[in-house]
């Protein structure tokens, strides 16, 4: 690794997501050769020394897991409120990893892990448009109209949500069950575009992430990518340009 900025050299080493690493450096919390580092700034791994809090930062191996997050569980490593997290459910792990984007609270299911920072940023950013798909068990009986109104794009306060692809599983008298593929981001954006419509959502599933799923996993447990899906992942989010 050649002459690099600081913030994609902290992200690679799996400090944490790049805009989480570019906070750090804004807030003060990085320094090289033992003076405090600015955003931009371009390092040469193998002669400076960059430390986090006072901790060395070193390049680790790569490491990519799958984890099949629990209701009322909170995507974050640390809690203030004691709430359980899904730090809880990575006993046995040695490297220090952290979640690709987040679920909330009440949502369960597909949740990617990885100490690779620039891929992270890639997976969640809009411009590659990466695939997430959910299972919405959703308030009323949903018609096809409606169905077709979520996959053209709904108006929120935020904006249009872009196209989605939507299929009615089931649309029983009080309950219907959705499946929906979307490649936003947006906060909470299921369930407000299902609101939008007039179905509140009851439950909410996330099954896929980039193809990846978590077949054979329970709630709570994880397991290690193989070489295939890590593969499927960087081919998702190859360069633009």
């Amino acid at each position: 690794m050649s002459a690099v900025r600081l913030q994609k050299y902290l992200a690679a080493c799996g400090v944490d997501s790049r805009r989480a690493c570019e906070r750090l450096i804004q807030d003060g919390l990085v320094s090289v050769n033992g003076v405090p580092a600015h955003l931009g700034q371009q390092i040469d791994p193998k002669i400076d020394k960059v430390y986090v809090d006072d901790r060395p930062v070193l390049f680790d191996d790569k490491v990519y897991i799958v984890f099949n997050k629990p209701k009322n569980v909170i995507t974050t490593l640390k809690d203030t409120h004691n709430r359980k997290t899904v730090a809880n459910y990575l006993d046995g792990l040695a490297q220090r990893v952290f979640p690709v984007g987040r679920l909330d609270r009440d949502v369960e299911g597909v949740l990617l892990f990885t100490n690779d920072g620039e891929l992270a940023f890639r997976l969640i950013h809009p411009s590659f448009k990466v695939n997430k798909v959910y299972l919405a068990w959703v308030r009323g009986s949903m018609t096809p109209e409606t169905a077709n109104r979520l996959a053209q794009g709904v108006c929120l306060d935020d904006g249009l949500t872009a196209p989605a692809y939507v299929k009615i599983i089931n649309a029983g008298a009080e309950t219907s069950l959705i499946k929906l593929t979307i490649h936003e981001g947006r906060k909470r954006e299921v369930k407000r575009m299902c609101a939008a419509v007039g179905h509140p959502v009851e439950k909410l599933e996330r099954v896929a992430f980039a193809g990846i799923d978590a077949k054979g996993l329970r709630p709570g447990e994880w397991r290690y990518m193989n070489a295939d899906e890590v593969e499927r992942l960087r081919k998702c989010t190859e360069s633009l340009e």
